[in-house]
This record gives C-alpha cells, structure tokens and sequence, in this order.
C-alpha cells in the first residue's frame, strides 16, 4: 500500500490517529467503531497568553550603535546586554477545537476494526463489521465530511471540547437544533480572560429514523447513513451573526432544495469536488524502489519495525508528500503540521523559521507542490507590517526583519532571552524566501509579491550594514548563528557565516530585478561582504570572524546554509569551499538526536554529493524510532514529542540525493543512498523549467527530461559533464 497506510486496530493515542486535511482544517481520525472520535483544528487557532504590550518587538535601535561599538572592540558579551530585560515569552500556543463523537448506545467491544487512509484522496476509512466510517476535509468547499454508514441500532453525536491541557477556565457553551432529518450542533469556546473565541458548528444529517435531543448532543435510533459536514472559526467577543452565515453556507452544500437528500450521492459529490483538487496535486510525484510486496501490504506499524525495507521508505515518502501538502493552504505546516491532540503543544506548534519551517518545506518546488509555496508566501505577506516593526524597533532601518518564531499571525519579534538572542536574527527572511525564488526559476514567470519583498529586504541590508573592517569590507555586527554559540564569543557575536550568505543572496537576487542604478548600488554591496573562513581543522568555520572558534555538537548547521538551501558552495563550482563545508559536516555532531539535525545534515551531504553521510542520515531517522503509526513524526527518538519534521523532510531528502538542479544544471544521482539500490522516481521539477522521471539500476540509469521552455544546461551524472540543450515540448533521453 504504498501510496495509503493501515491499522488493524483503533488508535489508542492522538499521536496515533490518522491525518487529512485542506491547508485551514485539519482532523484526526482515530477509527474506533465504538466511539468514533474526530479531533478538529484550524491552522487560525491559537491561545492569547501574553499582555499586547508583550508581543511588541523590544525598542532597542537607539543603543544598536554602542552594542556594534562594544563588539568591534572586543567586548564579547555585549549582546547579552542588548535587551529590554523582557522575560522569555512564547508566541501563541496552537490548539485543538474539540471532538467530533459517534458512539453505539450500548457499546460493543471486540469488533474487528480496520482503519485506513488513502494518500491519492485524503479519505481516512474505519471499517467494522457493516459499519464504514470516511473523513476527508475538502479542498474544494473548506469542510470536514464525515459518512457514517451501517452507525448501528442507537448512536449519540456530540461535540467534545474536553481533551488533554484544556483550559479548566475555558468558557463553553452548547447549541442543539433538530428537525427532521437535520441537526445543527454547535460548541462555543471562549478563552480565559479574554474577549476571543472559537466556534464549531456541525451539521448533521440522517436518512431515516428518530432524533432526540441528550444533555450533550443527540440520540439517532433507526438510521442507516450518516453525515457530518463541520467546520471552525475563531472570532472576537458574539460571533452568532457570522455563525449564523456559516450554518446556511454548510446547508447550501447539501443543496436538497427542500427535498431529502441522498446522503450516499451528496457525500460521493463532496468528495468528488474534493478529489478532483487534492488527487492531482498529490499524484504530481511518486517514488517506487521495487519493494516486495507482501512488505508494501503490510500495516505501517509493522513496517517501522522494518527499518531496513524498501516499502517503508517508498511509504514515507508517500505520506510525507501527502501530511506537506495537506497542511499547507492558509499557511505552511506548523512545527506539528496541522494537526495536534493536546492543549499543551511542544514549543507552542509555532512556526519556526531557523530551520524547522524551512526544512519542512524543501521538497516544495522539486515535489512539485505549489500548494505549499504559496502557502509559504501568504504567511510572509500577512506579516510584512510586523516585520517592518522588528527592522526599525530593534536595527533603527527601514525593511524587514523575520522573526524566528511566529504563531502565524504576529510576525513581531518577542521570543528571545539571553541564551537565544533570537531578536538579533537577521537571515531569516532570505530562507523563506529561498523556496519563493525557486517557484520562480522553476515556473519562469517572475512574481511581483515576491520582488516586493526582495525590495524591502535589501532597504533593510542598506541600513544595515554600515560597519566596516580595516580592510574596507563590512562587518556584520550584530550577527547571530542559529542556535548556537562560539568558543571565545558569546551568543551574539560578529560576521556568523549564515548572515553574510542570506545577506549575500538577498542582495543579489534583489539586484537581479532593480533598475540599473539600483541593481549596481546593491551588488556593490553585496560584493563587500566577508569572505568565508575555514578554520584550523579544515572546517568551514561557523563565524568568519578571526578568533570565534566553532562549537561542532550541536544539531543546527546554520554555517552550511550556502551549501544547502543555497547553491552558493557546491563542488562543481567551488570544489575548494565544498571541501572545507564537507570537512564542517564530518565534525558536527547530533548533539540531542533531533529529527531536523539529521536530516539537514543530509541535504547538505546530499548537495556535496556525499552518498555516505546521505545513507547516514537516512539510517538514523529510520532506525531511531520516529514516526509514529500515523506516519506523522516526532522531534526526537523513541517517539518523543509529536512533530512534523522529519515527516516533512524525508520526501526533499530522498529528491535531492538523487536528482539536484539550479537554473543552469541538472545533476542526477549525486549523492544515491546505499538502501536504494534501484527505483523508479516519476514527476521532479527542475528549476530550469522541465520535469524530470528517472530510473535507476547499478550501474544503469535512464532519465526523461520534459522541458516547459527552451533550456541549455550543464548535465553532471555518473558518466561525467556534458551540455543539454532542450527545446519546450520536446522530450530528452539521458542514459548510461
């Protein structure tokens, strides 16, 4: 079942419930027959916990110039004293809504229960005796369906708020409304202390029988289908109007026209609507190692206790595709995706852009999943006034600062403390645009929202980077190495390699899109940048900066960011910095096993073409206990806190490893993992303009590359370098 996965049981944990959804909502589907729980979330949900003047970034931009004084002269600890003695504060924890319930009156135990979902639809299917159960969350009309058939003799329906770290001083009020073969169930939540809220409405549908109303929903007896169409929204103070819009937006879907729908018709055309986006967009890419097939038909929990098989990579890869592009719409994937069972979220389920967003979303352009770009840039855009704020409170210029973590709503910069200055953070920006950039080369047309950007973020460089060494180039003071510090420096310090590559990059491809004289203003700049160093242990250091020596256990690899996400430091082009990079990720250790530390250690040994290190890491997220039996991931071994890292990461790892490109190359099989010998890998874009299908044997391999425009690239694989040229529509054969 490689493109789907299966339990034989019921979820006992949220962890381990199935996933789908829209990119706005999200369920989980635990497939109990008895109680059929569905947890509901929105990507908009999240809890106020700080005071508004808390969320305000610091204003500090008054003593930037005597922090920059005091470390240019030598005072390495400076930046620890760059703040407004704020406490450490966390953006806005993301949150479940509630609970939808079905559960038999009486229940029954020790059904058989088979529970399922289908990647190419999104449908999570829990199937017991007669009884079938779908959930799928459409694309199309932003809607959770849930059809039940065969339910049994009696069930209750209800909305469930009460789940792990709820507030005990959440505010709750219910809404039954029943008629006929119609009931309108609502739950109202208020937060504590706080004017705002969230809504669930879920209307509810049968084809026959008897509905009462019980303390918390109904009572169905006789009915033989069911059918569920649910939706979220958070709102400020009475939201009964706008609720009210909702109800008749979910009774226009059934569109009965008075009559009594047919619940089976109306659900296969919600679904239908729904497939005819979702299936497109997942099917744009697949992956196939030959796997043997009684192991593809295995459910994925006996599957992960297979580390070493083919079929549980291909079904990874699979859901990983799948879990990226159904959490991303209204935004990209949280730290959790879309998805969580607990109140009490692991780092707030925020947005982490230094390293865990990004990585994420990596395999965006080359899965081909627009989807999730664009995603990617509705986050940004919905945030530019705050970024804005963060420039000119903190550096005192105009344009824009990203901050490191963000609930998706603030973009302001409050989350730092002496040991994570992350208010000093500058790169962060870049890295999201860096997946935009690529959309671009890819697509060929260039995006005004995006130049916009750039635009912003080279004034903010302008302002900036005013500071200069004795030998005429700038110093980049403050400067910051996420999340890591240097021996003979303090968190804060001076030139970290990643702010001259992001502020490099940002320049250039701001320049790339200027007027003349602009175009010319801005490389200037960029040329004066710092050089790269290596260190003493042939390392590309971490800082440019003479005396800042690397500390190399630590799981982020900030300093390789001109590697990889970057295509700056590669081994065709620079093979003396590829080197020394390659030297940089032998030394770095995993420091606490975190899932993103593997894998960005593995696109970077991918980008060096280092199929050893690639294998590696491959090995130790596969081998060390991961994913949970929903395939979603957690951040650290043995299943240790629910997180969508590595989830997300594996697909762009295993793209990268065997087929590369830039604008002007196309590099196949760089960097291949021993554990897949051969296979089949259908639909990857290239930044050039084509698609490309590759199959691969030992010692053979066959690529097709189907051009969108005319190209003329440099072709690197196992037989050596040559130049491709391509016309549009016209179809290249590569071979051994």
């Amino acid at each position: 079942m490689t493109h789907g996965t299966w339990e034989p049981a019921p979820a006992a944990r949220w962890e381990d419930a199935f996933l789908t959804g829209n990119g706005r909502h999200g369920a989980l589907v635990f497939g109990d027959p008895e109680d059929d729980r569905v947890i509901v979330t929105h990507h908009t949900l999240v809890r106020p916990n700080n005071a508004p003047a808390d969320t305000l970034p610091p204003r500090l931009a008054d003593a930037l110039p005597a922090l920059q004084d005091a470390l240019l002269s030598g005072d390495t600890t400076a930046a620890e004293r760059f703040t407004d003695d704020r406490p450490l504060r966390w953006v806005r924890p993301f949150h479940p809504a509630f609970q939808t319930r079905v559960r038999r009156a009486p229940f029954r135990t020790g059904a058989a229960t088979r529970r399922s979902v289908d990647f190419t639809t999104g449908v999570v299917a829990g199937v017991s005796g007669e009884r079938r159960s779908e959930v799928f969350v459409s694309r199309a009309d932003d809607v959770l369906v849930q059809y039940v058939s065969e339910p049994g003799p009696v069930v209750e329906v209800d909305l469930d708020h009460r789940l792990p770290g709820v507030p005990a001083e959440l505010a709750t009020g219910r809404g039954i409304a029943t008629a006929g073969r119609e009931t309108v169930l609502t739950l109202r939540a208020r937060y504590p202390d706080s004017p705002l809220g969230y809504t669930g409405l879920t209307l509810l549908l049968t084809d026959a029988g008897r509905t009462t109303i019980t303390a918390a929903g109904v009572r169905i007896e006789g009915a033989r289908q069911l059918l569920l169409l649910t939706r979220v929204r958070r709102h400020e103070a009475d939201a009964g109007m706008a609720m009210d819009g909702e109800t008749e937006g979910l009774r226009a879907l059934v569109d009965t026209e008075g009559s009594l729908p047919d619940l089976a018709a109306l659900h296969a055309r919600l679904l239908a609507r729904h497939t005819a986006l979702h299936g497109p967009a997942y099917g744009r890419v697949a992956l196939d190692l030959g796997a043997d097939a009684t192991e593809r038909a295995l459910p994925g929990s006996a599957l992960l206790g297979r580390p070493d098989s083919a079929a549980l990579l291909e079904r990874l890869f699979a859901a990983g595709r799948y879990h990226l592009l159904s959490s991303s719409g209204l935004l990209p994937p949280r730290l959790t995706g879309l998805w969580t069972g607990d109140w009490n979220t692991a780092w707030s389920g925020a947005f982490t852009t230094n390293a865990n967003l990004n990585l994420q979303t990596a395999s965006a352009v080359a899965a081909d999943l627009p989807e999730v770009t664009e995603a990617q840039i509705r986050l940004i855009r919905r945030q530019l006034a705050d970024w804005r704020d963060n420039a000119r409170e903190i550096f005192g210029a105009r344009g824009i600062v990203a901050p490191a973590h963000t609930d998706g709503a603030s973009g302001h910069t409050y989350h730092f403390s002496r040991e994570y200055p992350l208010h000093l953070w500058t790169a962060g920006a870049d890295w999201l645009l860096v997946p935009l950039l690529a959309h671009e080369e890819a697509s060929g047309r260039c995006d005004r929202r995006v130049t916009g950007i750039l635009r912003e973020l080279a004034a903010f460089y302008e302002d900036f980077l005013t500071r200069t060494g004795p030998d005429g180039r700038i110093v980049i003071v403050p400067s910051y190495s996420p999340e890591n510090r240097p021996h003979g420096g303090s968190w804060g310090a001076v030139d970290a390699t990643m702010d001259i590559a992001a502020a490099r990059h940002a320049l250039r491809a701001a320049a790339d899109r200027a007027p003349n004289l602009d175009a010319g203003r801005l490389r200037a700049l960029a040329d004066r940048l710092p050089s790269y160093r290596v260190n003493d242990d042939g390392a590309l250091a971490e800082w440019a900066r003479p005396g800042l020596g690397d500390r190399y256990d630590h799981r982020h690899l900030s300093h390789l960011y001109p590697v990889w996400p970057l295509d700056e430091i590669n081994p065709y082009d620079t093979p003396d910095l590829a080197r020394a990079a390659g030297r940089a990720l032998e030394l770095r250790d995993s420091e606490n096993d975190s899932a993103h530390g593997h894998l960005h250690h593995g696109l970077v040994a991918a980008r060096l073409g280092d199929a050893v290190r690639t294998e590696d890491a491959l090995a130790r997220v596969l081998t060390g206990d991961y994913f949970h039996a929903s395939l979603m991931s957690a951040h650290y071994p043995a299943r240790d806190v629910y997180n969508a890292d590595a989830a997300h990461t594996l697909p762009a790892l295993l793209i990268e490893a065997l087929v590369q490109s830039t604008p002007d190359r196309l590099v196949l099989l760089p960097a291949p993992p021993a554990r897949c010998p051969r296979g089949r890998l259908t639909g990857v874009r290239t930044r050039f303009g084509a698609r490309v299908d590759l199959e691969w044997s030992p010692g053979e391999y066959r690529a097709v590359v189907r051009p969108d425009r005319d190209a003329e690239v440099e072709l690197r694989c196992p037989a050596g370098a040559t130049r491709l040229v391509l016309r549009a529509g016209e179809a290249r054969v590569v071979s051994s």
